[in-house]
């Protein structure tokens, strides 16, 4: 059973008020050059901060940032991004120079009702990503309750994601509570039919994912460079193109596999081609039974693109993870494009719910311009995969099963 099915607590459950609350964040943001170049991790974190807040709680947000591998590195330090969070909250943002210890605790002492304060960077200590149970009693001993709000670290079993919720009464905040929900209703409770849209350049790095999918899907669009194995493996000639010739068993296993559960996959029925790949090479469309010998395929051609949008307009339910093409770059990101707006506004007109994740995923929704316009969009990276490929997220299972506490079911 994944995460995603299992009863958890939220923060409708708290009685916060002049409690002291430890909010394990997400603070990892993309930084370049000292400067933040994506504020959506602390968007995405206002709503549990804020309300917290406004109830009264003492919030002390817990997060890691980047890897310094148990030293203090100083360019890796919280202390820009928690004046970065500040703005964004539109609150005042204290901050402490360290995770446990006298400097933590002072700053945790100080503390007011509705105050909100940023501890150092958790990865200062080696014992964060060993989960050493000496540093998450240590983070336990300065909260009264924690909150998990970091989806996109609950794959990994660290002292501040899972140690600490074995010392305290633990809950999911906002964006965990709506990542799950989502999630849930995906694949594990999905209105069907539901379908599948899987991408990449491997067929390897997604065996797991493909393999729990096909148990759950109607319908597997399969896209990018894996699409060009599958296509090999049934025969078809696709010249230059990246695939992978010692996965062609797999493939044709796969597809032996779904024709067993039901599950159609799908493939290009042709594709644009290039001889480089560059930005706006030359190219031609082709059927997928004529790639000339010196072409690699880039894209999923029109008559593809039209065939799966057609397709995707019967689904109830589609879970996104992975591009068409190479859509990096012009002009092959046009199959990926049109796809990705036409399940927007499917979306948009009620027939649809869409969730997609994945960094690739969510950096080719947002070239495309509808990162917005889906149902759901993940940016949990890789506990979405972990998720998707069935896996139990020991930072979901600690809001869930430890301490011994009946949870509402």
């Amino acid at each position: 059973m994944s995460a995603a099915a299992t009863s958890f607590r939220t923060i409708d459950d708290i009685d916060c008020a002049g409690k002291r609350v430890l909010l394990r964040a997400d603070l990892n943001v993309p930084v370049r050059e000292g400067k933040i170049t994506d504020l959506t991790r602390l968007e995405r974190l206002v709503p549990t901060i804020r309300e917290l807040s406004e109830k009264g709680a003492r919030v002390i947000v817990v997060s890691h940032f980047d890897r310094p591998k148990g030293r203090r590195v100083p360019e890796m330090s919280l202390e820009p991004v928690s004046a970065a969070l500040a703005a964004v909250l539109g609150h005042p943002v204290m901050f402490a120079h360290d995770c446990i210890g006298p400097d933590a605790e002072a700053a945790v002492a100080v503390l007011k009702d509705g105050d909100v304060l940023v501890l150092e960077n958790t990865r200062y200590h080696a014992g964060e990503e060993a989960n050493d149970p000496e540093l998450a009693l240590a983070l336990s001993k300065l909260a009264d309750i924690y909150v998990n709000d970091a989806f996109s670290a609950a794959h990994r079993a660290h002292a501040s994601t899972e140690g600490v919720a074995r010392h305290l009464p633990s809950h999911a905040g906002r964006l965990m509570q709506a990542e799950l929900d989502a999630l849930t209703l995906a694949l594990e409770n999905p209105e069907r039919p539901v379908g599948a849209v899987i991408g990449g350049a491997k067929i390897s790095t997604k065996l797991d994912l493909i393999g729990n999918i096909l148990a759950k899907v109607d319908v597997l669009i399969i896209g990018g460079a894996m699409a060009n194995t599958f296509l090999a493996a049934k025969g078809v000639e696709v010249g230059k193109s990246l695939q992978e010739a010692e996965m062609h068993d797999t493939a044709r296993a796969i597809m032996a596999q779904a024709e067993a559960r039901g599950c159609r996959i799908l493939l290009p029925v042709d594709a644009v081609v290039a001889r480089e790949f560059k930005a706006n090479a030359a190219n031609d469309t082709v059927a997928i039974d004529a790639v000339p010998a010196d072409t690699m395929i880039l894209d999923a051609g029109p008559l593809t693109v039209a065939y799966l949008a057609k397709e995707v307009a019967k689904l109830r339910t589609l879970v996104w993870n992975g591009p068409l093409g190479a859509f990096e770059i012009a002009p092959f990101d046009v199959g990926t494009n049109t796809l990705a707006r036409a399940v927007a506004a499917l979306t948009k007109a009620g027939t649809l719910r869409s969730v997609a994740g994945g960094g690739d995923t969510v950096s080719a929704l947002r070239h495309a311009g509808v990162v917005d316009q889906f149902s759901y969009v993940s940016t949990a990276g890789g506990a979405f995969l972990e998720w998707l490929e069935g896996k139990a997220l020991p930072g979901i299972q600690a809001l869930t099963s430890l301490r011994g506490i009946a949870l509402p079911t």
